[in-house]
């Protein structure tokens, strides 16, 4: 397990950012959660990321990586479960 603390962006009507926050849930990996939709700055931080385009969920480390629309194997290796 990690203790490493990540920011989810993503949205609620969002399919794969529900799938995310469950990953994250069930391997009690600590996360704040934000909401695109209801929050304009962290819209643009989300777009600054990818260079236009709003793709999420991201998934950003407090290091500042981030990942977006991330398999589960792709999460889990991203946090270092995966070991």
């Amino acid at each position: 397990m990690t203790n490493q603390k990540v920011t989810v962006y993503g949205a609620l009507w969002c399919p794969d950012c529900r799938r995310s926050k469950k990953f994250l849930d069930d391997r009690g990996v600590p996360y704040s959660w934000v909401d695109v939709d209801a929050d304009e700055r962290a819209s643009a931080y989300v777009q600054q990321l990818h260079g236009g385009p709003r793709v999420i969920p991201t998934i950003v480390k407090v290091s500042g990586e981030f990942v977006a629309e991330p398999s589960d194997s792709d999460l889990a290796h991203f946090l270092g479960l995966d070991n």
